[in-house]
């Protein structure tokens, strides 16, 4: 198990450390060749010889860091060696390694151009190994053989050179469409973050601007009721701390949204279904508020769609209560059509010049953002005859 643990660390290291292992693998390999070279060549001068061999085996050190200029480092010492004399030298087993190396790691130009000029090399080795015989002929079948065998080892050190910078390249590009993915994820989680802010502002919007409109409204109608009447007060004060626990339960569902490693309220979400309570919790802060159903639905909104409506005649209602007046009074109209749901809320208030003199119309733009998530309309602005309308209509779903 240690010795398998061994190997695995040496190998991740080979793997992670390619430059390192060249020059390591690179300098023993130069050592053994130059080292060789001494003596190894007899009438020849040493220092020739050893230069020689020293250009075709020291570029392998930097064969990946710079595999070009290697290339043709090598290519000039095997020139020098044709026109210095007809001998062979350890270090000419470069010559695989440097085509094997331009083949993966160059451009595809000095590929192909390395290929050419190692069969060149082939041909000329042939030639000059077979001119110096003194029984030997130009056009043999001995110099055939030589040139074919040399010319295979460049071939074969080309061909798997190519088919690992094939490879290489083809990992290079999942890699890159991996880490695209991955940055297409992450967008995407940040769009839906910021949906989800979005969502969760317009929630408090809604929330705490009815909440307190009710709660204002009612507060002020306790003071005024506890002078003549404490038991009006004491009802209008129960108004006030139900709305007020209701606000905080909302407020607490849509805040644990935020929380992590904690379960939020699963509270149901309002519904269409709860927009009489919602006419009802109106009408206790005096406000006179007519609600009128019609039609059937011939098919299911979404439970978002049914938000949507259910917040839009709160928002609505909340105006109305905010800046319609003492003595105004609200319509609720829900209509099932063939086509989806008409909403209408209107009063016979003040208009829209209190709305836009006292409020800033985040609630309006909020809604008309809600509707457009499903394909629906939403319009509100002043009656002809004094007053205040919103319309929306929310369309069935597709499916």
């Amino acid at each position: 198990m240690e010795l398998l643990s061994l190997h695995r660390r040496i190998d991740q290291w080979v793997r992670d450390n390619p430059y390192r292992v060249d020059a390591i693998a690179g300098s023993f390999y130069t050592l053994f060749c130059v080292a060789g070279s001494f003596g190894l060549v007899y009438g020849v001068g040493t220092s020739v010889v050893v230069l020689i061999a020293f250009l075709q085996s020291a570029p392998l050190i930097v064969r990946r860091r710079f595999p070009w200029p290697a290339t043709v480092v090598v290519v000039v010492g095997h020139l020098l060696q044709l026109l210095h004399g007809n001998y062979f030298l350890p270090s000419q087993f470069s010559v695989p390694i440097l085509v094997y190396t331009m083949a993966k790691y160059g451009k595809r130009w000095q590929s192909l151009t390395t290929l050419g000029i190692g069969i060149c090399g082939a041909l000329a080795a042939t030639v000059r190994m077979f001119s110096n015989l003194p029984y030997a002929q130009p056009l043999s079948f001995d110099t055939f053989v030589s040139f074919v065998g040399l010319s295979l080892i460049v071939l074969v050190s080309w061909t798997f050179g190519d088919l690992a910078r094939t490879r290489r390249l083809t990992m290079d590009a999942l890699r890159d469409h991996a880490k695209r993915l991955e940055l297409e994820r992450q967008y995407e989680r940040d769009l839906a973050a910021s949906d989800e802010r979005n969502h969760i502002a317009r929630e408090m919007h809604d929330i705490v601007a009815h909440s307190l409109s009710v709660i204002i409204t009612q507060a002020d109608g306790a003071r005024y009721a506890a002078a003549k009447d404490p038991q009006v007060a004491i009802d209008t004060l129960k108004t006030v701390a139900d709305t007020g626990r209701s606000s905080l339960r909302e407020m607490r569902r849509l805040l644990g949204v935020l929380r992590t490693g904690h379960g939020a309220d699963n509270r149901p979400l309002p519904t269409l279904a709860d927009i009489p309570d919602l006419v009802g919790t109106v009408r206790r802060t005096g406000l006179e508020v007519g609600l009128a159903l019609q039609g059937t639905p011939r098919r299911s909104l979404p439970a978002g769609a049914e938000l949507t409506g259910y917040r839009c005649v709160q928002e609505a209602l909340t105006n109305v209560v905010k800046h319609a007046g003492a003595s105004a009074s609200a319509e609720v109209s829900l209509s099932w059509g063939t086509r989806g749901l008409d909403i209408s809320v209107e009063d016979d208030g003040r208009g829209a010049g209190a709305l836009s003199s006292e409020g800033t119309g985040q609630g309006l733009r909020g809604m008309a953002e809600r509707v457009a998530l499903y394909d629906g309309e939403c319009a509100a602005g002043p009656k002809p005859g004094g007053g205040f309308k919103v319309s929306v209509f929310i369309p069935y779903s597709e499916d």
